[in-house]
């Protein structure tokens, strides 16, 4: 049992997997920083507003970071983090599909015009 759990831990996709899961936690954290101090104090400073936080705020509660619990600004603001999170992603996702198609390609081996040339060319000589 003890062997089988070692072995399932040291498969690669699993450990990519949790590097993958860490590293995207790291970045949304970084995103999440980026929407809130630069992007969301630009869209207030465009509509002359005081805080995107603050836009169509209602019930009586404030959270625990300042923003009251009813608040469709906040709600934007998570709206325009995740969007650019799942855009970051995408292109990524984009990348690495490329680069696993260059890599299939190359694995392949010359294609059979390519042999079939060579074999030609070979013939005539």
């Amino acid at each position: 049992m003890v062997q089988e759990f070692r072995d399932f831990i040291q498969r690669g996709n699993l450990v990519e997997f949790a590097v993958a899961f860490v590293m995207g936690i790291a970045f949304a954290a970084v995103i999440g920083s980026f929407v809130d101090r630069i992007v969301n104090p630009l869209i207030a400073m465009v509509f002359s507003l005081d805080g995107i936080d603050n836009i169509g705020t209602f019930g009586d509660g404030v959270g625990e970071d300042g923003v009251p619990l009813g608040s469709v600004g906040a709600f934007v603001g998570a709206v325009i983090n995740f969007l650019i999170v799942g855009l970051v992603m995408f292109f990524v996702v984009k990348a690495y599909n490329k680069m696993q198609a260059a890599e299939e390609e190359e694995e392949a081996g010359p294609s059979e015009v390519d042999l079939l040339t060579e074999i030609r060319d070979n013939l005539t000589k």
